[in-house]
């Protein structure tokens, strides 16, 4: 996701482009929405395919808003959106996280989803987050925790899946488990006002569990996670395909549920 000494643990096959496309600044930005008016400026850190992005967009018009990723095509893909939905007044550009190329001061908001859990050091993206930061503006911070997540029925090829994602993301020097460390760090990164909450995705209706299910069944198989596993002595195919089946069997339970936890920090500059 960023360049240099992080390396993206769920890459951008197509089944993990499929759940950043699904996600809303309804179901994944709630938190901040009620801080937002006309007018101000906005940037969002690892803005993805985009679709978050002009959903922020729209609520800050006739503010300028910047979008910022790491990966080039995915850029070019949030650019397609916004060209096809015509949305104006909306930047998107490719960036490095640990050294925004904007001036001190430069925006009211600054957001970041699900970014911060895929850097080998959050403190000093936070850092950066906050140098771009008008006096009194806000940061605001969203990532899962894969420790906090719940499901049923029980499978033990599913446990083994978060246990192998958490040893993926160590190798990685990242930390799945953000969700609960994102108040430490954005203390540490100099922020003194905050507001801490969380909130949940559940998938369990079966439109849901298919939709869920299916698009980790590919993940750990087809991904950038499924090779790195592979590549550091983790797991090996077959392993995965047995999960991938686990996946699958989770979707087809009329009793499937599965809870994903996020913690959430807004901070004021």
């Amino acid at each position: 996701m960023w360049p240099m000494a992080d390396r993206y643990t769920h890459g951008h096959h197509e089944s993990v482009l499929r759940s950043h496309r699904w996600r809303t600044a309804e179901n994944s930005a709630a938190y901040l929405l009620p801080h937002l008016h006309a007018g101000q400026r906005l940037l969002d850190v690892g803005c993805g395919p985009g679709t978050i992005t002009l959903d922020l967009a729209r609520r800050v018009a006739p503010g300028r808003v910047v979008g910022i990723d790491a990966a080039a095509d995915v850029v070019a893909a949030a650019e397609a959106a916004r060209d096809e939905q015509g949305a104006t007044g909306v930047e998107l550009v490719v960036g490095d996280v640990y050294a925004l190329d904007v001036p001190d001061g430069s925006f009211d908001v600054v957001h970041a989803h699900q970014v911060l859990q895929h850097l080998t050091d959050p403190v000093a993206a936070l850092g950066e987050m906050r140098r771009v930061l008008a006096l009194g503006g806000l940061l605001a911070v969203r990532d899962s925790d894969y420790g906090a997540f719940v499901w049923a029925p029980a499978d033990p090829l599913l446990e083994r899946w978060l246990e192998l994602y958490h040893a993926v993301t160590r190798a990685n020097r990242a930390e799945a488990d953000a969700g609960r460390h994102l108040k430490g760090w954005v203390r540490a990164a100099g922020f003194a006002e905050l507001v801490v909450s969380s909130s949940t995705w559940t998938f369990s209706s079966p439109e849901d569990r298919s939709w869920w299910g299916g698009l980790w069944a590919d993940r750990v198989v087809d991904s950038a996670f499924a090779a790195q596993a592979v590549e550091y002595g983790l797991a090996d195919a077959a392993e995965l395909a047995a999960m991938a089946t686990a996946f699958r069997r989770w979707a087809d339970s009329d009793d499937g549920v599965f809870v994903v936890v996020h913690g959430e920090v807004l901070a004021r500059r």
